[in-house]
């Protein structure tokens, strides 16, 4: 009786490729070190938890050197190798570079946040949260089925739900975070409903066999499959701050500690746009009829929305730079959008997709570099208000220039050469697919986002209210703008890097 369940039992075994699940299974691991070893830690050295974190992030994104030698992937179905639940190919490790890079420069902020938050933010968990949420993050972009791509959606979401209202007694961080949790809380269940529609009519729930078999649906179950693609992309928009689902944007930007809001702008948008391309162009291409037009449209409301709140933000506000920062982000959010809409109208997706990827390598690092400079900025001027940065140069010169030269990459002028190839490379895509009339309103929204970027980039250098503050810059702050600082001049002296990241290997 047991050879017959000999093989069976061993067809269920399968060796697990722990190489290629090393980056993201290494920030879990350091995650709960850091958790247990908050326990012994006296008080006084709890900042050894966060250099082990940054350390911990630091060695997840070096493991992703070895993964460059080819696809591998891990965890694939027993009888079809080729079906896997795990893949890290070109377009993965290119997200996880972005998401571990991010959560690592944001790392080096949290140092000194912490250290300045004097008790506010409890140390252990707020490292805890941090580290998982970016090992949900980095999982993301590797999962080829729909459940573990939930999966690390949730894991990415709800340590960060925690994260923007872990400061003691804030009302203002609780609301933000209520906020945040309930509108996100609503569109995953959106989202697992249209998931759940996708199975019933094709029977699995990986994304190429989804791919094959939604094209034969019968008749009858045709508009539940249409229904179940609407709603699977509702929980990817709002992690991407998409109109109509990015009200919660300003306010968890401004009531998250800054650090976290810095986070959320790059990686939350990473996660977001990896999943949204992997349900839209892997799972569901024969249903471009039904997303292409949806996401045009998205990425046209995104981008107007998001340009005309931050041009409505007043100097003297409270928080103002953050409000900014947090509008501009949504109309980059929009920008986003447009290379993964003209997938669905272009002979060549991969090429539209690479346009996504290489404009969110961009976004990534200029935006984490206007982050430092606005948290440096957050340590004497408590309220942070666009105001705040009158006469910055006079007080702290490179940190101005490094902040005009961000404000410029995003608005896409020289010398930010690489916002400027990087806005033409989307912008060329949408023209390709014969998408003319986004490609107008792109430009109309360039034209109108030069404005608060280049006042407040002014701003920077006029005369100081009396007289200038000197501002102290603490060494990990100073990593952080540094690196972010040399990564964008870098890319903007040679932006034909960017282009090596448009073959994503999806295809």
């Amino acid at each position: 009786m047991s050879s017959p369940a000999q093989p069976l039992a061993a067809s269920l075994v399968q060796s697990v490729d722990w190489l290629a699940i090393a980056p993201p299974t290494i920030v879990a691991v350091v995650g709960l070190l850091v958790l247990v070893a908050d326990l012994f830690v006296a008080e006084h050295r709890k900042t050894l938890l966060g250099w082990t974190s940054v350390a911990g992030l630091a060695a997840a994104t070096v493991m992703l050197l070895p993964l460059l030698d080819g696809d591998r992937s891990t965890f694939c179905l027993t009888g079809d190798a080729a079906v896997c639940s795990y893949t890290a190919d070109r377009f993965t490790l290119v997200i996880q570079f972005l998401v571990l890079g991010g959560a690592l420069l944001a790392a080096l902020l949290s140092v000194t946040a912490l250290k300045d938050a004097r008790k506010e933010l409890p140390e252990g968990e707020y490292w805890f949260l941090l580290l998982s949420s970016a090992a949900g993050a980095a999982l993301l972009p590797a999962s080829r089925d729909l459940a573990t791509l939930i999966v690390a959606l949730e894991v990415a979401s709800l340590p960060a739900f925690a994260l923007v209202g872990l400061k003691y007694g804030d009302r203002k961080s609780s609301e933000a975070a209520l906020k945040f949790f309930l509108s996100s809380v609503t569109a995953t269940a959106v989202s697992l409903m249209g998931i759940s529609f996708v199975y019933a009519t094709t029977g699995t729930l990986y994304l190429t066999q989804v791919a094959d078999r939604i094209q034969d649906v019968d008749g009858q179950f045709h508009t539940l499959a249409q229904t179940g693609v609407v709603l699977t992309l509702v929980g990817f928009a709002f992690k991407t701050a998409a109109v109509p689902f990015h009200f919660w944007v300003p306010d968890t930007y401004v009531g998250a500690p800054l650090p976290i809001a810095a986070y959320l702008s790059v990686i939350g948008k990473a996660v977001g746009f990896s999943g949204l391309i992997l349900v839209t162009v892997v799972a569901l291409p024969s249903y471009a009829d039904v997303w292409g037009p949806a996401l045009a449209v998205l990425a046209a409301l995104t981008m107007t929305v998001g340009n005309a709140g931050a041009l409505r933000q007043q100097a003297t506000r409270a928080y103002s730079a953050v409000r900014l920062l947090a509008w501009s982000s949504v109309g980059q959010a929009g920008y986003l959008l447009v290379p993964i809409a003209a997938a669905a109208y272009s002979g060549d997706a991969e090429k539209s997709i690479g346009s996504t990827v290489a404009y969110a390598l961009m976004y990534g690092a200029v935006n984490l570099g206007a982050f430092a400079v606005a948290s440096l900025v957050g340590r004497t001027k408590v309220l942070n208000r666009v105001a705040d940065y009158r006469g910055l140069y006079a007080s702290s010169p490179l940190s101005a220039l490094l902040l005009a030269f961000f404000l410029l990459c995003l608005a896409g002028l020289p010398p930010g050469i690489i916002g400027l190839f990087a806005k033409v490379t989307v912008f060329s895509a949408a023209v390709d697919a014969g998408l003319g009339w986004l490609a107008v309103v792109m430009a109309v929204n360039v034209v109108i986002a030069l404005f608060y970027y280049l006042q407040w980039t002014a701003l920077l250098f006029r005369a100081p209210e009396g007289e200038p503050e000197k501002h102290r810059v603490p060494g990990p702050v100073t990593a952080a703008i540094a690196v972010t600082g040399v990564l964008g001049i870098a890319l903007s002296g040679a932006p034909q890097l960017v282009l090596r990241f448009t073959d994503t290997g999806l295809f």
